[in-house]
């Protein structure tokens, strides 16, 4: 059976080059990365990841920490991160911790310990400090998607700042009358996303001197479903309606769109609408949001988590990598559900 110096023989490289092109480090020449693969398949060379592991303290695998994973959001992040994790050569540990606390305290405090993890991404999240010194403790570096964690690298957008551009948007337009529809209470979890992009929307109401009225503040549960059912609400109950709609999510904005169409409203003839996120579904319905693209966070996060095990491993001996704050850049895209408010009102 071929060895990795029968390899590196056949590619005409070292063995030390063959190596780190196998393992998928990023310090090897795209040309020798060709040579080293094309004579490992010729000669029907497979590497042993058990000494590969052995030889350079690394499991090649990172684990990916999510409330769920059955919302678009996530699945998004997780795209990114398994695209970006296979073509390095990483494998992907997946844990979904669900809204139970016990199974996140198992995740956090025992599984991440005792699995083989080079590193751990952990998406909408907020770990306590002991969580993060622990990982930390034991060489394991950390991405947070989501929000700032102290002495973790993180990526984060500022939700306050999007919501009240979203929002400052429609008073340019000139509404005046503008409704908003948040998360549920019960949603208000880690980094409080709902309250967040609420607050960012009260700011750009004040900052204009506009009345927040109570009955235009509806609740849903992030869904297009949830949102469907509060917008009707909104809509069929009041005794003045709103010109114009700033959802807390694009599902939550595709709801509201198809209420509006249920009392003959046009939009954005009759009810301008604006969300925030970027779904795919936004496209199909014309709605100006905010793009913060997940799957490009995703990308960055396993990208980041890559570097701080590289730097890790040249500077071993020079401390901890600094951890460092991103802010994932957005996109404002304005459609066709947003214009200037009906003459009449």
């Amino acid at each position: 059976m071929a060895g990795i110096k029968d390899v590196a023989d056949r590619a005409g490289l070292s063995i030390a080059t063959v190596s780190r092109a196998l393992s998928g480090k990023s310090n090897v020449s795209a040309k020798s990365r060709k040579l080293a693969l094309e004579a490992a398949e010729e000669l029907g060379f497979v590497p042993s990841y058990h000494a590969s592991s052995l030889a350079s303290g690394r499991n090649h695998n990172i684990g990916l920490v999510v409330p769920t994973i059955h919302r678009w959001y996530f699945s998004s992040v997780l795209e990114g991160v398994s695209e970006t994790l296979l073509d390095a050569g990483y494998d992907l540990t997946l844990y979904n911790v669900g809204d139970q606390p016990q199974r996140r305290s198992s995740v956090l405090n025992d599984f991440l310990l005792r699995k083989r993890l080079d590193a751990v991404i952990a998406v909408a999240l907020v770990l306590t400090d002991a969580e993060i010194q622990q990982l930390l403790a034991v060489h394991r570096p950390i991405v947070g998607i989501g929000g700032t964690l102290r002495g973790a690298s993180t990526i984060r957008i500022d939700d306050e700042r999007l919501a009240r551009m979203a929002t400052d948007h429609l008073i340019r337009l000139g509404h005046t009358r503008i409704a908003h529809i948040t998360g549920d209470p019960a949603l208000d979890l880690d980094f409080k996303l709902p309250g967040v992009r609420r607050v960012g929307y009260r700011k750009a109401m004040a900052a204009a001197g506009l009345e927040i009225r109570p009955e235009w503040q509806m609740t849903a549960d992030f869904t297009v479903q949830g949102a469907y059912g509060a917008a009707r609400r909104l809509l069929g109950s009041a005794s003045e309606r709103p010109t114009a709609v700033f959802a807390v999510s694009d599902e939550m904005a595709v709801g509201t769109i198809l209420a509006a169409r249920d009392f003959g409203l046009r939009v954005p003839q009759d009810l301008s609408v604006v969300g925030i996120d970027g779904h795919e579904l936004s496209e199909t319905f014309g709605l100006t949001t905010v793009d913060q693209d997940p799957h490009g966070q995703g990308v960055l996060a396993a990208t980041t988590a890559l570097q701080l095990l590289t730097v890790g491993s040249k500077d071993a001996g020079a401390g901890p990598v600094p951890p460092a704050d991103q802010e994932f850049p957005t996109e404002f895209v304005i459609r066709t559900s947003t214009a200037v408010p009906p003459a009449d009102r």
